[in-house]
């Protein structure tokens, strides 16, 4: 039987991480949503916010600093990544630029581990995130506090920013249809440079949140992030930017209550556990859970 104070705690750890995963799958669905391509160098741009982290760490930066300049890097990686490597194949074949992302994935890694090292490297974070805050006979930790408040800060924000203003009626109308959008007076290339941008600013808060649980950076530090924010997508219904938000949450409440109720033998199999819920979830409704049914084209 778990206890109000365990459920308490429990609810807060899957709201910290169901934000990280949603501002992931937000960032991979934007893309999607836009360009019809999966970004599978979008986990790179969280380990470039790490590394960033890490080196304004080693200069003496605060840690506010180190988060603000992990975002900015994690911005200015991803619009480069579009000029450099994508728009170049504007037009190309899904399976192209798929192909492609895993390309510019695996280089980015490769620099890493010649420019910087293939050993994990420690970033320091704030002996606050360790702490815990008492709400009445409830003891919650801080940092997963911290976490879903900034997360669902940055998923507010986004939201005004896609209703309210022009930049992102015009991210939503094209994610709708691109080809009507562009005949309205849609730039393309703004358009996309924008989502790349936008892509970039989830995947370095996430960084920043993400950096701040695991407090460590290797080469392949995004390829947790971007496994989880493709199957966060995939539940969500892939491209819909609703759906991914969801899908974050409700992947992120399965993994840490499969923890924290699992039996001691099963307990180390519980992302596997969580993955067949999800497979489970999919046969059912192969569209996802926001994703509208296609019919086969026999």
């Amino acid at each position: 039987m778990v206890s109000p104070s365990e459920f308490a705690q429990q609810l807060v750890n899957a709201l910290s991480l169901g934000s990280i995963y949603a501002l992931l799958a937000l960032g991979l669905s934007m893309v999607y949503g836009v360009l019809g391509m999966l970004n599978f160098a979008f986990g790179e741009l969280v380990t470039i916010t790490a590394y960033t982290m890490l080196f304004l760490a080693n200069h003496g930066a605060p840690f506010p600093v180190m988060a603000i300049g992990g975002v900015f890097a994690a911005v200015i990686a991803s619009i480069l990544m579009e000029l450099v490597a994508f728009r170049p194949l504007r037009g190309a074949s899904f399976v192209t630029l798929l192909f492609t992302s895993f390309a510019v994935a695996e280089l980015l890694q490769n620099v890493f581990r010649q420019a910087i090292s293939s050993r994990p490297k420690g970033v320091p974070v704030p002996s606050l995130f360790d702490n815990a805050v008492r709400v009445g006979s409830v003891r919650i930790g801080v940092l997963p506090l911290i976490t879903a408040g900034v997360g669902a800060t940055a998923l507010v924000l986004l939201t005004l920013f896609m209703r309210r203003s022009r930049s992102g009626i015009a991210m939503r109308a094209a994610s709708q249809d691109f080809a009507t959008a562009r005949l309205v007076g849609v730039r393309a290339n703004r358009v996309i440079s924008l989502a790349f941008a936008i892509s970039g600013l989830l995947a370095g808060i996430a960084g920043v949140l993400w950096i701040s649980r695991t407090t460590a950076v290797q080469p392949t530090t995004g390829f947790v992030p971007i496994l989880e924010a493709f199957i966060a997508s995939v539940i969500g219904g892939l491209g819909n930017l609703r759906g991914a938000v969801a899908g974050g949450f409700f992947l992120g409440a399965l993994e840490v209550f499969l923890q924290a109720t699992l039996p001691g033998k099963i307990l180390p199999f519980a992302q596997a556990v969580a993955l067949l819920i999800v497979v489970a979830i999919l046969y059912v409704r192969p569209q996802g859970l926001f994703g509208r049914r296609v019919e086969a084209k026999v």
